[in-house]
């Protein structure tokens, strides 16, 4: 629907702020650049830039179209990587960064998988849920749930997701049921700790109203692993991400509570330190993951 050198024109003129020096940066004339944002705006219906007699300036509707430009962009370019690059010259080594659970429950067995068919690629997978600077240590990717605020990273979104209640079929036998979130107060909480520190209030919507839970309990971490742990143990009740305990809840060992009312919106993104710096490694496993993320969106029933 859209060309792919209107995009490139509109992105390098939001980056530059300037049409003139974007079209000389793209071999373009002026007029053939000034001719491709109008046809944009002419399909879109609106106003990408602000113009002035010295720069140009995106509108609100133009800021929302320069992500999902920069997100096709990247799609194609991982596309053709994939197309383009035969599987014995896939080769070198991916340094990945997750949260516990996510790298465990979720990616590993992906990973497996993926180097299956790569053979000559080798994986560096650091797995923590600690709250440290993002690339402190140099990786090639990250996934991480939530907005991401550092701008000078590329975000690209991978699956929408939610925090959902669990607990062990034993736990749920041997305790009083549960009939709205405010019934929480009665039961023992499993605690873990994000950036802003001890996430012991739990919010949930029910339609339009917003309900926040203060809850309590005996045991708290700073890894969301352990706190599966815990709940798979019968210990108590947990507040996870719906990614982290799929299996969990597709082999019974863990049941949802109250799924009729929705916790707190975690999206997953893969994120990049630098938008060139994605190999046609890192882009076939970002396909490949793709992929397996897209079926697994089929499935969900977080409740989005």
């Amino acid at each position: 629907m859209y060309s792919t050198s209107d995009l490139q024109l509109f992105i390098r003129t939001a980056e530059t702020g300037n049409l003139s020096q974007a079209a000389r940066g793209l071999e373009l004339s002026t007029a053939t650049a000034s001719a491709s944002l109008k046809r944009l705006e002419q399909k879109l219906g609106t106003r990408l830039f602000v113009r002035s007699t010295r720069s140009m300036r995106l509108t609100q509707d133009g800021e929302i179209f320069l992500e999902y430009s920069r997100g096709a962009l990247t799609l194609l370019k991982e596309g053709e990587a994939l197309i383009s690059a035969d599987k014995d010259t896939i080769r070198g080594n991916i340094r990945i960064s997750a949260s516990s659970d996510l790298g465990r429950s979720v990616l590993l067995p992906w990973l497996n998988e993926f180097q299956q068919t790569h053979t000559a690629i080798t994986l560096t997978l650091q797995l923590s849920d600690s709250n440290v600077d993002l690339f402190r240590e140099p990786v090639d990717m990250a996934f991480r749930y939530g907005k991401q605020q550092d701008s000078t990273l590329v975000s690209q979104h991978l699956i929408d997701n939610r925090r959902i209640l669990v607990a062990s079929p034993t736990y749920i036998q041997n305790h009083p049921p549960l009939l709205s979130p405010r019934d929480l107060a009665s039961h023992n909480c499993l605690l873990y700790y994000l950036k802003q520190g001890l996430n012991n209030t739990w919010p949930f919507l029910s339609g339009k109203e917003l309900i926040e839970v203060k809850v309590h309990g005996d045991r708290m971490a700073n890894d969301g692993a352990v706190v599966r742990e815990w709940a798979l143990a019968g210990l108590g009740i947990a507040y996870k991400s719906w990614l982290d305990v799929k299996q969990d809840l597709d082999s019974g060992k863990l049941a949802r509570l109250l799924p009729n009312y929705l916790g707190d919106e975690v999206p997953l993104n893969v994120v990049y330190p630098h938008r060139n710096s994605a190999s046609p490694r890192v882009r076939a496993l970002l396909v490949f993951l793709r992929g397996k993320f897209a079926k697994l969106e089929e499935s969900d029933d977080s409740g989005k």
